[in-house]
């Protein structure tokens, strides 16, 4: 799909933090193409945790066919992505990124802005656990 970017979901356990998170990302290219990015946090009725259904939507609503980049944050939330990738309910060319969560996220929007394909993307977030900060 010409003129397709990678789609990017952020995985938290929190609702909040993950629309936090990807506001903060997409304000990085706020003059840029609009990247694909949702915020699958929480539970359906609004607690903490993880809910494959909220992935699964994320997941399709940001894919242009170009692939999908999970950003997970904490335990739960990687387990249910992996899951749901095992059992192939995300859209094809999906992959969990290993990377910090809001650093990974920022890395990964600004590449993916840029139209860089998938492993660009992913190697861009994965970048950011090198980043020192003292």
């Amino acid at each position: 799909m010409s003129g397709a970017l990678v789609g990017i979901v952020l995985v938290s356990h929190s609702a909040a933090v993950a629309r936090s998170v990807m506001d903060l990302a997409c304000a990085m290219v706020a003059d840029g193409p609009p990247v694909p990015v949702a915020a699958a946090g929480g539970t359906p009725d609004g607690g903490l945790g993880t809910s494959a259904e909220l992935i699964v939507a994320a997941a399709r609503s940001v894919d242009q066919g170009a692939g999908v980049a999970l950003i997970a944050d904490l335990g739960s939330s990687v387990l249910t992505v992996k899951a749901l990738l095992v059992d192939e309910e995300l859209p094809p060319g999906s992959r969990l990124l290993d990377a910090p969560f809001l650093e990974g996220a920022v890395g990964a929007v600004v590449t993916a802005a840029t139209g860089a394909p998938l492993d660009a993307v992913a190697s861009a977030a994965g970048e950011a656990y090198a980043y020192r900060k003292v």
